[in-house]
């Protein structure tokens, strides 16, 4: 079979490159073990969270389907950190786990140009320094221009639980052998991670009146913009609820660690750090008396229930006495222990900002085999690695997002510049920029590339641009609109804020902490004012322009930075820099400027290791 351009796994990853290439018009391989397992939730049953939530609407900015998927198999919806500052904001969706993958597979199955073929893939073949296809698991050859892989926890998969291991990617399923063994004979360096996922609980079997609910929001808003706002939420909603560990339930856990592949050495792989095994947390944190823990369902029709923070490869018989302690869980059957899984991945220096291999053209990787963990990083990385793979083949160029520009700029650029020898998950910490880059503006950023590239139609691109024209106007408007102390000042009382003695503009009225845009607005006539009755009919738009009033110094502040370090970012390296030649470089700078091979200046700044003095020296021999 001869394809355009072949994916390897059908993870969120895979499902973002398959269906960006489609659209691209290019002829796609899938290449998937189980159809009907695309986008499978393998571990929690959620999309989105604190900085996740960020990377699924630049992925829907763009072009991409993960908010679609979820919005249309969510079972409760909620804006994280409503307390905090807009820029961390995040929405959260908890998903039926057998609709996701149903929407998964009828999402791709309506691109045109895919093909899904149910086989495993042994083997990445190449051309000299080019990739050339895939053996597939039956010995089969298929060819390609470009191939992406997106493998997941598949790579040479081993399951843990206490003494017992198991072969394979996930619960049931088998893993992928050969594909390391491949790629490591074309000169790849690949490494081992460990990740972990915790026992599944009989729903009938927990005693509901002694948890807390968690419900979702009252008005809940979906992921995409494609959404149907009218008809949402699609599905009926449920509620997760809380519980908590205690000393008793930590002495139980501590008795099987004599047992733990983790503590014994079974386990070679690293784990993440922030998303600790529950024996984990328990050593780490041994001064807290209690961990919180979240009972989430798997769906609307299934009797599983998730035990979120709970993570462990402990032998079942420990994990099934501790979760019996847990308040709530005294009578409770557990449908499955938890367990870890070691796998294969390639740390991320040895791909390009493009998430092109360094080492073998037309080759990219992306997801998990990049060292990242999370649905979110790995179906951002997906997109990305699948425009790309599209640009390369069409001769359009290369699509590499700034650190300014997205929360997928900061990924892709943390991986490539710093590699990772553990499992790298976002947060809104990593964005240096994030009062820029909050989830009400990101189709403002970045919807005008997902058009470049055919990923947003005509007519979704008007409804951005027509958004962008009534954000400006509204910023402009409430600069110049102003309120006559007679008519704000009972407001202002009311809130308990101080009265104005002459004419202000909305817009520094808005900056005050007590009062919102949308009271403000309201002494506002349309009809005298035509040019705001689009605003004041979009309340996401109030929001954003509410934000940018409020926020508005920090924002300049930050723009300004970015713009001073811009020199430095648009200041390009070729590709082919002879680093090793530049002997004035420290040693270290030299191994590191050459093994990571930075696409600028500021990339090259970020590079652990590299000094001040050779980024001076750099620039004196590019300025030659």
């Amino acid at each position: 079979m001869n394809f355009d351009i072949i994916v390897v796994g059908g993870g969120h990853a895979g499902i973002e490159a398959a269906c960006a290439a489609s659209k691209m018009g290019l002829s796609v391989g899938f290449f998937s073990m189980d159809k009907y397992a695309l986008g499978r939730l393998s571990c929690n049953p959620a999309i989105g969270g604190s900085a996740k939530g960020h990377l699924v609407k630049e992925i829907d900015a763009l072009g991409g389907v993960m908010g679609e998927i979820a919005d249309r198999s969510g079972i409760q919806f909620r804006l994280l950190n409503r307390s905090k500052g807009p820029a961390v904001w995040a929405s959260r969706s908890q998903n039926d786990r057998i609709i996701y993958s149903q929407i998964a597979l009828e999402v791709v199955e309506r691109h045109p140009n895919i093909t899904i073929i149910e086989k495993g893939v042994t083997g990445i073949v190449t051309e000299g320094d080019r990739v050339s296809g895939i053996v597939a698991s039956d010995g089969s050859f298929s060819s390609a221009n470009a191939v992406v892989l997106c493998s997941g926890t598949f790579l040479n998969g081993l399951m843990h639980t206490g003494h017992t291991q198991t072969s394979g990617g996930r619960f049931g399923e088998k893993p992928a052998i050969g594909v390391t063994e491949s790629l490591t004979s074309l000169g790849f360096i690949a490494g081992r991670l460990k990740t972990g996922t915790p026992p599944r609980l009989n729903k009938n079997t927990i005693d509901w009146s002694q948890l807390l609910e968690q419900p979702g929001d009252e008005n809940p808003q979906p992921f995409s913009f494609r959404t149907d706002k009218s008809n949402f939420p699609i599905l009926p909603q449920l509620s997760c609820y809380i519980t908590y560990t205690d000393p008793d339930v930590h002495k139980i856990l501590e008795k099987g660690f004599a047992d733990s592949p983790l503590f014994t050495g079974l386990i070679k792989g690293v784990g993440p750090r922030y998303c600790p095994s529950i024996e984990d947390k328990i050593v780490r944190f041994a001064d807290k008396t209690k961990h919180q823990l979240f009972l989430e369902p798997e769906g609307l029709d299934s009797d599983l229930i998730y035990l979120n923070g709970f993570s462990s490869s402990l032998p079942a018989d420990i994990q099934f006495e501790a979760v019996r302690k847990l308040p709530g869980l005294q009578n409770v059957e557990m449908v499955r222990p938890g367990y870890a899984v070691e796998y294969d991945y390639f740390p991320p220096h040895q791909v390009d900002s493009t998430l092109e291999t360094k080492r073998i053209g037309g080759l990219y990787f992306a997801g998990q085999v990049n060292g990242t963990s999370g649905y979110e990083e790995a179906a951002a990385q997906g997109l990305v690695a699948g425009i790309n793979a599209a640009l390369k083949i069409l001769g359009r160029g290369e699509f590499a997002l700034k650190r300014s520009d997205a929360y997928i700029g900061v990924l892709i650029d943390d991986l490539v510049t710093k590699s990772t020898d553990e499992p790298y998950r976002m947060f809104t910490s990593r964005a240096e920029h994030r009062l820029l880059l909050r989830q009400d503006n990101a189709y403002t950023r970045l919807a005008h590339f997902g058009f470049d590239f055919g990923l947003i139609s005509q007519e979704e691109n008007n409804i951005f641009d027509k958004h962008k024209t009534l954000f400006y106007r509204g910023v402009s408007f409430a600069g110049s609109f102003r309120l006559p102390p007679a008519t704000i000042n009972p407001l202002l009382l009311e809130k308990g804020s101080s009265p104005v003695s002459s004419s202000e503009p909305l817009s520094k009225l808005c900056k005050r902490p007590d009062v919102n845009l949308v009271e403000l607005l309201a002494f506002v006539d349309p009809n005298d004012f035509p040019e705001i009755t689009g605003i004041i009919q979009t309340p996401d738009l109030i929001t954003q322009i509410e934000t940018h009033l409020k926020y508005e110094g920090y924002i300049k502040r930050q723009q300004e930075a970015i713009d001073k370090l811009g020199k430095y970012e648009d200041l390009k390296i070729p590709l082919d820099f002879d680093y090793l030649g530049l002997k004035a470089l420290s040693t270290e700078g030299r191994e590191k400027l050459n093994s990571v091979k930075p696409r600028s200046v500021g990339q090259a700044s970020r590079i652990s290791g590299v000094t001040p003095s050779d980024i001076s020296i750099l620039l004196v021999y590019l300025k030659r």
